[in-house]
């Protein structure tokens, strides 16, 4: 297979060698100057300069390990792009520009990684100069994070990207739509909180995990995703509300797996903002989510000052019925998927990392680390890879609701 792979690379590399060698640079290109690579840590970090804002798709390979990178309208052939600042880092780097139209940035991996954030931004400098929405230049920001080798989720042969045909689970960007949606994806705990601990299993190290397969099913489903943190770190709950509100979230999605009396509560369940809420797992679960700045020696009890807060339930006014629509849109694909849900699956809390009054927000409670069949579930990789697929599904519908009620909102 490998042997079959090599010749048929061997012998479509002249196609993309004639589309690189002879096209001229027109149109927005790559600026490699202002572009970099570099590593976090163990991830690395990837920094493209687009002169335009552009649809796009990534596409992982293997043999040898690479990321494609599909720029629609996007010249990568303007200048060397192995000259970029921390090219280094990777085992290649080259570009092309592709006869649809389309350029392609190719960065060979020296190791298996996933894709863990993909976000296109514009550039400040469009928006003080008061460019068109979507005309001025861009920046792709992309987030490698190291994976397993069985865990690298490349596609399953080279031809898709050969001949420029995205695999049905690439995201291709609408060129209609100038902003895509932009998810805040938030693994609760870390650092000095692990969370719920039971029979070795740490909530925040399988939240960490969880949250990278979730990241790549929406990065395929055509969204933009931030992550609140990348490693095993603490992060307050304000500061996390915080990260998303600075990366310009749309969604606010914050993942946990928490502990109940055994027997108290079972399968998944979706949370949204309700500072009244009576139900007393919903009350020990708040208590469990908030003493986590506690431990960090910081109290943000009783913080909202009067008018602060009824200034937040103003802006809830509109975000409010968004986060329910949402929670109900995530409920119902989790019922299609098969997979178990609390006997109540949505839910009102007065959790503090939902109180954000501009950003749509819902915690979801994949499951109870103290329920057995919980446990084996969140262990599981074929029932994580459907409850991340029925979450980016969710998303997927709510975006499109959402869109439709913005439209009549506006009129």
């Amino acid at each position: 297979m490998r042997l079959l792979r090599l010749v048929l690379v061997c012998l479509l590399w002249p196609l993309a060698a004639v589309a690189q060698d002879g096209v001229a640079a027109t149109g927005p290109q790559v600026d490699v100057a202002g572009s970099s690579i570099a590593a976090q840590g163990q991830d690395l970090l990837i920094e493209l300069a687009l002169g335009a804002r552009a649809p796009y798709r990534l596409t992982l390979l293997d043999d040898p390990k690479r990321l494609v990178i599909d720029l629609d309208g996007i010249d990568a052939n303007a200048a060397r792009l192995d000259a970029m600042p921390g090219a280094e880092a990777l085992a290649g780097l080259r570009g092309a520009v592709l006869g649809n139209g389309w350029g392609r940035v190719v960065l060979e991996l020296r190791a298996p990684y996933a894709v863990t954030e993909a976000v296109q931004r514009a550039e400040a400098a469009a928006k003080d100069t008061g460019t068109e929405a979507g005309a001025g230049p861009a920046r792709l920001h992309l987030r490698l994070s190291p994976v397993a080798e069985d865990a690298f989720d490349a596609a399953p042969n080279a031809m898709s990207a050969l001949w420029s045909l995205p695999l049905p689970t690439t995201p291709v960007m609408d060129p209609s739509r100038p902003q895509p949606l932009r998810v805040a994806v938030d693994p609760g705990h870390g650092g000095i909180d692990a969370g719920a601990v039971e029979s070795g299993l740490r909530e925040a190290d399988l939240m960490m995990d969880f949250a990278r397969e979730l990241t790549e099913k929406l990065i395929r489903a055509g969204f933009e995703v931030v992550m609140t943190r990348h490693k095993d770190m603490f992060l307050g709950l304000e500061s996390r509300m915080t990260q998303a509100r600075g990366a310009g979230a749309d969604l606010f999605i914050s993942l946990h797996a928490d502990a109940l009396p055994e027997g108290q509560a079972a399968g998944a369940s979706v949370f949204v903002w309700n500072s009244e809420a009576d139900d007393r797992a919903a009350r020990q679960l708040a208590a469990r989510h908030d003493r986590a700045d506690l431990l960090a020696g910081l109290d943000l009890a009783g913080t909202d000052d009067q008018i602060a807060a009824t200034l937040m339930d103003m802006a809830r006014a509109d975000t409010q019925p968004r986060s329910e629509t949402f929670a109900k849109h995530l409920s119902s694909q989790l019922a299609q998927a098969g997979l178990a849900l609390h006997r109540n699956p949505v839910k009102g809390a007065a959790f503090s990392v939902l109180k954000s009054p501009d950003i749509p927000s819902v915690l979801v409670e994949l499951g109870f680390l103290t329920d057995p069949g919980d446990r084996a579930n969140l262990t599981d990789t074929e029932w994580r890879a459907r409850m991340a697929g029925a979450i980016a599904a969710a998303v997927t519908h709510w975006a499109q609701d959402d869109s439709a009620q913005s439209d009549l909102r506006r009129h």
